[in-house]
Order: structure tokens, then sequence, then C-alpha cells
């Protein structure tokens, strides 16, 4: 006896669902982007250096909004 196991096949989401993931996701980068910027704001200078950025360049980037 030959047991066969087959692949579900991926069907798209429901177009209410891929909306609710959209904004999902767009959430998760926002929030990423606010705990990545605060997070360099708040290294010290030879930290900065070891990266290649310097404290000005650091600054701008940490003060730019978390949708950009």
């Amino acid at each position: 006896m030959t047991v066969s196991f087959s692949t579900p096949t991926a069907m798209p989401l429901p177009p209410l669902a891929r909306a609710a993931f959209g904004v999902a996701t767009t959430l998760l980068q926002w929030e990423l982007r606010r705990m990545s910027r605060r997070r360099l704001a708040d290294l010290d200078p030879h930290l900065l250096d070891d990266i290649g950025l310097t404290a000005e360049a650091a600054r701008i980037e940490a003060i730019r909004p978390f949708w950009r």
C-alpha cells in the first residue's frame, strides 16, 4: 500500500485579511525603526566610530520620524 501526501495549495487571503496583514506589517516596521533610532541615539561616541557614523549623522537619523 502506498501513502501519498499532497502539499496544500496556498490560497489567497480574503481582502480584509490582506488589509489587516498589511497594517500589522506596517506597524511592526514602524516599531522596529522607533526602537533602532532610540538605541542609536544612546550610543557612545566610540561605538558610533565603530559603525562608521559621526555623532551628527546619528543625531539626524535618531530624530527622524518613525514613519520615514
